[in-house]
Parts: structure tokens; C-alpha cells; sequence
């Protein structure tokens, strides 16, 4: 249950940060739509797409549903949410965790492996805002220099690992986006970074 929890709040927080960037280009209705839903779940569809598994959305309509609801509460608060301290990049990384440790979790229920596992809990938790970004043209956040995919990283490894010593998959869960939402956390508040490539040319 509390995976199939994560996966709701992963496309309900990703469909918030696509109408907030519907909002702030002050866009209608029906675009207030579209960005949620592909911020909602494209992350997912491409996990499903690469599992070669039933698309998540085509099985279970509530999922459209959530980002229908998230569109119109969007469409009628934004100057509210727009109030809270960075909702766009908390609301993200809320999205991060839960949909890191999804992804990781679904391709180790069709037996895949370690490493794929992680790699879908990356792509999940990550696809959905790359999509947003690009089709809004807004500068990702992937291509800064902030912790971002190594939050991902963090929160789909870890409970990969977790999850293989043993401990029950609730508990693993509960860790592995707890990480996650601290690492990507950080960086919002402190702007924790990893260090950059330097050419060996520069001084």
C-alpha cells in the first residue's frame, strides 16, 4: 500500500509543478491540463514503455483523474501556492523521492535487474520535469550545477540496497525517499552541489 501510495503522491506532486508553470505563463485551462499530465506521468509512462509492461495510466484511470483534480485546484490557487517558499522546486523534489523509490520498485517486481532497477528509478523519478522543462523552454534543472539526479540516484540505490538485505519493502520505502527528499532538500536550501568536471587544461 504505501508504494501504491508514493506512486499517487509522485504523479499528484509532479501534475502541482506543471501547472505551476502553466500558471506563471498564464496559459488556459486546457494547458493547465497538458502540463500536469505530462509532468504527472511521463516519468512513469517511460519506466513502463522500457519494462515492456502495461503503460500504469492505460490500466488505471485514477491517475488521470488525480491530475484532472491537481489541474483545476492549480487553476484556482496558484497565487496561493505561489506564496509558499519555493513551491516549483519543493513540490519536485517531494516528486523525486516518491516516484525514485516507484520506479526502483516496479522493475524489481518484474525481476529485472540491480542496475536496471536503479536506472528506472531515475528515469521515473527525472523524465516527467525534463518533459516539462523542455516543451515550456525553462532552463532544467537537471543541466545546473545543484544536487538533482543524485537525489534520484541516492533514493532508487538506496532502496535497491535496502530492500536486498532484507528489510521489509514499507521500511525500505520510508528510508530510501527519506534520503532522497533530504539530498534534493539540501540543495534547495543550502545549494548542496557535487564537484564539476574541470578540464585538466585549466589552471
Amino acid at each position: 500500500m504505501l508504494l501504491q501510495y508514493l506512486d499517487y503522491l509522485g504523479v499528484a506532486v509532479f501534475a502541482v509543478t506543471g501547472g505551476i508553470v502553466a500558471s506563471r505563463k498564464q496559459l488556459d485551462f486546457i494547458a493547465f491540463l497538458f502540463f500536469a499530465t505530462l509532468t504527472g506521468i511521463g516519468g512513469g509512462t517511460l519506466r513502463d514503455l522500457l519494462l515492456g509492461v502495461p503503460v500504469f495510466w492505460v490500466e488505471n484511470e485514477g491517475y488521470l483523474f488525480v491530475c484532472v483534480i491537481i489541474s483545476i485546484v492549480v487553476w484556482f490557487f496558484a497565487h496561493l501556492i505561489e506564496k509558499l517558499n519555493k513551491p516549483l522546486r519543493w513540490a519536485d523534489a517531494i516528486g523525486i523521492a516518491a516516484y525514485s523509490v516507484m520506479g526502483a520498485a516496479k522493475a524489481m517486481s518484474v525481476g529485472d535487474t540491480v542496475l536496471v532497477a536503479v536506472l528506472m528509478g531515475v528515469s521515473t523519478a527525472t523524465f516527467g520535469g525534463i518533459l516539462r522543462d523542455t516543451i515550456a523552454r525553462d532552463p532544467s534543472t537537471i543541466v545546473k550545477s545543484e544536487i538533482y539526479v543524485t537525489a534520484a540516484f541516492a533514493g532508487a540505490g538506496s532502496f535497491v540496497v535496502l530492500a536486498h538485505l532484507g528489510l521489509p519493502q514499507i521500511v525500505a520505502a520510508a528510508i530510501a525517499a527519506a534520503i532522497a527528499l533530504l539530498l534534493r532538500g539540501g540543495a534547495i536550501l543550502y545549494g548542496w552541489t557535487l564537484p564539476g568536471y574541470r578540464s585538466g587544461t585549466e589552471s
